[in-house]
């Protein structure tokens, strides 16, 4: 069993396209995803809340807390992005072995500390 970190494009992925080889591949994982993802989700999709479906997505997976400490380390980099040093920082803080994303220019990067950071496992 790995710690995995998802990417708001996975976890997207992961909630929305109902993406079955990637949920075959995840189970058994520890999934983890920051607040922030959520929220993108829910903006992308336009959720209502209270929302069911999103409480049982949010039942398989470890939420990461935002926080000041997490914001400001964020600020620093290593990217020119906030939200995908927002998205690092996050897995960094799990001490995740895999950051998946589908993002290329994270995907160059192929570590983040401890970190392995690639499309598909």
């Amino acid at each position: 069993m790995a710690n995995l970190f998802l990417d708001a494009n996975y976890f997207i992925d992961f909630t929305e396209r109902q993406k079955l080889d990637l949920k075959e591949k995840l189970i058994g994982n520890k999934l983890y995803v920051s607040v922030l993802s959520v929220q993108i989700l829910a903006y992308a999709y336009k959720y209502k809340v209270p929302n069911e479906k999103l409480k049982e997505y949010l039942k398989k997976i470890l939420l990461v807390p935002f926080n000041k400490n997490l914001f400001m380390l964020s600020l620093d980099g290593p990217t020119e992005d906030l939200e995908d040093n927002i998205q690092l920082h996050s897995a960094a803080k799990t001490e995740a072995d895999i950051f998946l994303t589908n993002d290329k220019k994270l995907l160059k990067m192929k570590f983040f500390g401890k970190t392995k950071i690639v499309s598909t496992i």
